[in-house]
């Protein structure tokens, strides 16, 4: 499980995300998504850390805490919806790939 952080400044770092939680336990991954078309963070990010109990006390602390002009909201990440490739064919037409016959 990782750590959802909203409300991020456009200019923040993996490394400077990392510092600040590093502080409450051992940061195994930082991640920042780009929006492709701006180039630039999309204002959230995730953080993943060694425990349960690391992630808990970052986000007691953490949550609506004033970091680099922004009030943090952060709290477990949900888990990412899937979005799976169905496959595909069949459709409206049906599984014989046409109309029905109707005879």
């Amino acid at each position: 499980m990782s750590v959802y952080i909203g409300n991020l400044s456009y200019e923040v770092q993996e490394e400077d995300l990392k510092r600040v939680f590093v502080e409450y336990g051992t940061v195994k991954s930082v991640k920042l998504p780009v929006d492709r078309e701006k180039g630039r963070i999309r204002g959230f990010g995730f953080v993943e850390m060694s425990s349960e109990e690391e992630e808990s006390a970052a986000i007691e602390s953490l949550d609506g805490a004033e970091w680099m002009g922004r009030s943090l909201r952060v709290n477990k990440a949900k888990p990412k919806p899937d979005r799976g490739y169905s496959g595909g064919g069949g459709g409206r037409w049906g599984s014989e790939g046409g109309y029905s016959q109707g005879y």
